[in-house]
C-alpha cells in the first residue's frame, strides 16, 4: 500500500501533457452555456392550459414562458393550494451558483496553463461535489415548496413532491421536468474533466519520464 501511494504521488506531481490540457480548455468552454441557457425546464399542462405553462431555471434567474407571464400564472394557481409564490429572492442558489461556476472555471484554466496531474484531479473532485450538491439543493427546494402548504388554502391537497426528472400528474396538471441545455453542457464539463484526468494518469504511467519517476 505504501508503494502504491508513493507511485501515485509521483504521478500526481507530473506536468500535464497536451491532450489533458486540451480537454481542460474544452471543459472551460462548456461552462459558458450555464450562463446562457436554462439548467432546468418545467412545463405544466391542464385542460384550461392546453399550450402549457413554462418555466426555465437558469443559474442566475427564473424565466417564465409567454414573456414572463407563465410564472405569474403559476403563482396564482399555487395560491389556491397554499403553496408559496415562486420568487427569485427565495432562491439562494442564484447567488452562489454563478460564483462557483466562475471559480471552477478559473481553477480549470489554471490547471490547463500551469497545472500538474494533481490539479486536474482537484478540478474533477471539486466539480463533482459542486454538481452533486446542486442537484441535492434543487431537489430539496422542490420538496420544500410541495410540503410547506398553508393550512388556510382554498383547496386542500396532500403534500407532494414536484418531479425532478420526467412526468408526474399533480391534480389536473401534468408536469414535465427535464434538464435544460445548460445542464447538458455542465454534464459535458464533467466528461471533459474525467477524460483529462484519465489521459493525464495514463500518460504519466506510460511515458518514459512518468515511468521512471513512478518507479523511483
Amino acid at each position: 500500500m505504501r508503494v502504491f501511494f508513493e507511485k501515485s504521488n509521483r504521478i500526481l506531481d507530473l506536468s500535464l501533457d497536451l491532450k489533458p490540457r486540451a480537454f481542460l480548455v474544452l471543459a472551460f468552454v462548456f461552462l459558458i452555456p450555464s450562463y446562457l441557457f436554462p439548467l432546468w425546464t418545467l412545463t405544466m399542462f391542464a385542460p384550461q392550459y392546453p399550450e402549457g405553462l413554462r418555466m426555465g431555471i437558469y443559474s442566475w434567474k427564473l424565466e417564465g414562458g409567454n414573456k414572463g407571464q407563465d410564472v405569474k400564472e403559476i403563482n396564482v394557481l399555487n395560491h389556491y393550494i397554499g403553496m408559496k409564490d415562486i420568487e427569485i429572492a427565495d432562491f439562494n442558489e442564484f447567488k452562489w451558483i454563478p460564483f462557483v461556476v466562475g471559480a471552477v472555471g478559473l481553477l480549470i484554466l489554471r490547471a490547463a496553463v500551469l497545472g500538474k496531474v494533481s490539479h486536474a484531479v482537484d478540478c474533477l473532485v471539486i466539480y463533482l461535489y459542486f454538481g452533486a450538491f446542486s442537484v441535492w439543493s434543487f431537489g430539496y427546494k422542490l420538496f420544500w415548496y410541495g410540503h410547506n402548504l398553508a393550512p388556510t388554502a382554498a383547496v386542500r391537497v396532500d403534500p407532494f413532491m414536484p418531479p425532478m426528472f420526467g412526468f408526474k400528474q399533480l391534480a389536473n396538471f401534468g408536469v414535465y421536468s427535464y434538464p435544460g441545455l445548460g445542464s447538458y453542457a455542465l454534464g459535458l464539463v464533467a466528461l471533459c474533466l474525467a477524460l483529462a484526468v484519465f489521459l493525464a494518469w495514463r500518460e504519466g504511467r506510460l511515458s518514459p519520464a512518468g515511468a521512471l519517476r513512478a518507479a523511483a
